[in-house]
């Protein structure tokens, strides 16, 4: 396992995943998922299971495929449905409207809180001259980011909308991180992408990404090129030269 360190004299810019990395949003999703599938699985199959059920189908993975994920794990078949369903129909969107409206409540609710670990790093990176992305596979996320008060430390953003409006699949495909590379107008291996969920280091190696950093707060940072509890114990090397004219 190489060092727990981001070298800026390979790495010129930094591509975040939201929950869990940028936001201490993950416990939030979690609850949610669990409460809407306990209610559902009620007379099916066992409750689902947040350190099991969560890391192993849901973590990381969009919303509707977190559910076929899950779902197929159970040996459970529901129909596709649409985005028309009613929130909490036995469908793949209905239980996807019914987490998402619940999650979305606590968020008006609570409001949204960046970890401090991440907002230091964002801080160093940047100084260092560093280029920072933030990528999410919710259509929530520039609300969740901008919620959580940390909009201004990234360079750019790609999330839910973009994926739908460029057909672009969630993780485990590194497509995200790859539009966000691209839009930093830089190769894969000049990147490093932070992560907290296995289907996200599985998508920065498929990328081909310079550097894979999973912050395993509670989950299993199998995989990645680096692995830490907190971005606190991260370092970072170095600095971006600026291109010369």
């Amino acid at each position: 396992m190489n060092e727990p360190v981001i070298d800026l004299t390979a790495i010129s810019a930094v591509v975040f995943d939201t929950d869990g990395v940028v936001t201490d949003t993950a416990r939030g999703h979690a609850a949610a998922w669990k409460h809407v599938f306990d209610a559902f699985l009620r007379g099916r199959s066992a409750p689902f299971d947040i350190r099991d059920d969560y890391l192993r189908h849901v973590d990381g993975r969009p919303r509707l495929d977190g559910i076929r994920t899950f779902l197929t794990a159970r040996g459970i078949t529901v129909p596709e449905g649409s985005p028309d369903d009613e929130p909490g129909a036995p469908t793949v969107h209905g239980l996807g409207l019914a987490k998402d409206r619940l999650f979305m409540e606590q968020v008006d609710k609570y409001g949204v809180a960046a970890f401090p670990s991440t907002v230091a790093l964002l801080h160093e990176l940047r100084h260092r001259g560093a280029r920072t992305a933030a990528v999410s596979a919710s259509l929530h996320g520039r609300k969740l980011v901008g919620s959580a008060g940390v909009m201004h430390l990234f360079d750019l953003m790609v999330d839910g909308n973009d994926a739908a409006l460029m057909n672009l699949p969630g993780t485990p495909d590194p497509a995200l991180y790859l539009e966000a590379a691209r839009r930093l107008n830089l190769p894969a291996a000049k990147v490093a992408v932070v992560v907290s969920a296995l289907p996200g280091i599985e998508a920065g190696k498929k990328g081909g990404f310079g550097l894979v950093a999973a912050v395993a707060r509670d989950g299993d940072g199998t995989g990645a090129d680096v692995v830490v509890p907190d971005l606190g114990d991260l370092g970072v090397l170095g600095r971006v030269l600026p291109l010369r004219a």
